[in-house]
């Protein structure tokens, strides 16, 4: 017969196991949190006359170069792959990271860039109706109530106490539009890489995401035929060249693997609101980059996002 104490006390494994879930949340969130600084990246790209596609596709080229080797190591869990699988791959990275990112980087250069941010938050709602669909995932108890407050939170970090909808022309502007595309390709990626770490490694799900993105993006650059303006002088270069390796490391491949480590033991349409921590990241990038002082509506803001992420947390290691 087993002591007693084993009904009280949990084995190191069994303890392990136990604190995952947690840990994984909060990897989540970490990983969505650098995507703060994507814009940043972008926005002084865009300035040196790069075009949104050839962006991506350096960002893409620079990161393949680094996973290759991973993917390599890893080549063995490509066998048995189901069809469900391959689609769940191709949405990863024709959608999620070629066209959406894409469609984000063209939405920073046209319209109201509030609209844009805003419309970005409509990703939970994308990832929950292809999580009941696709994963079959039950929601947490309250689950609606914790969504709507942490939009609220976003909606305050981006407009404050105001009522932005002056003119419906502002939220139907091409950026917009734009942005909500890139929103519910994204928020459709959360689901499917929640699909594909149950399958492989998180470090074969994230080469995989940008080394199959890679065809797409050379066949729409070589079509759209823009041409190459190549930076002078040795400042200049130096800068463009420090930019594109800081955006494919920091918020592109290091961010990634952060974020499908944690989603490997994170439901999707729980990470989905994880990844709420962007927009508060974004609001110390404008305060520290632009001097931007943050004001009593976005603290407001942050303070609601992570109270939500602190219940779903806490809800998620019970």
């Amino acid at each position: 017969m087993e002591n007693v104490s084993n009904k009280y006390k949990l084995n190191p494994a069994m303890r392990k196991q136990a604190v995952r879930p947690k840990t994984g949340f909060w990897l989540v969130v970490l990983g969505a949190a650098l995507w703060g600084a994507d814009p940043l990246f972008r926005i002084i790209l865009l300035r040196e006359q790069i075009t949104p596609t050839q962006i991506v596709l350096l960002e893409h080229i620079i990161i393949a170069l680094f996973v290759g080797p991973m993917l390599w190591k890893h080549r063995s869990e490509l066998k048995g792959l189901e069809l469900r699988h391959i689609g769940a791959l191709l949405f990863l990275s024709w959608g999620g990271s070629a066209i959406a990112t894409i469609l984000f980087t063209l939405g920073l250069t046209h319209g109201n860039l509030n609209a844009v941010l805003l419309l970005q938050k409509l990703q939970p709602i994308f990832a929950i109706l292809m999580a009941r669909v696709l994963l079959k995932e039950k929601l947490p108890k309250k689950f609606g109530w914790l969504m709507i407050m942490a939009l609220a939170g976003t909606y305050l970090l981006t407009f404050g106490f105001t009522f932005p909808f002056g003119h419906v022309n502002d939220f139907v502007k091409v950026g917009s539009l734009l942005s909500l595309g890139a929103a519910a390709l994204w928020g459709g990626s959360t689901v499917m890489g929640r699909l594909m770490v149950g399958k492989m490694e998180y470090e074969t799900v994230t080469s995989l995401r940008f080394i199959l993105a890679l065809p797409l993006l050379i066949a729409i650059t070589i079509n759209q035929g823009d041409p190459w303006h190549v930076p002078t002088g040795a400042g200049t270069i130096t800068a463009v060249s420090i930019n594109l390796l800081g955006q494919a490391l920091l918020p592109g491949l290091f961010s990634l693997m952060v974020y499908y480590k944690g989603l490997t033991t994170t439901k999707a349409s729980v990470a989905t609101l994880a990844e709420l921590s962007f927009p508060m990241v974004g609001v110390l990038i404008n305060w520290i980059a632009f001097q931007e002082v943050v004001k009593f509506h976005q603290i407001c803001g942050f303070v609601l996002i992570w109270a939500v992420l602190f219940i779903i947390s806490r809800r998620s290691e019970a």
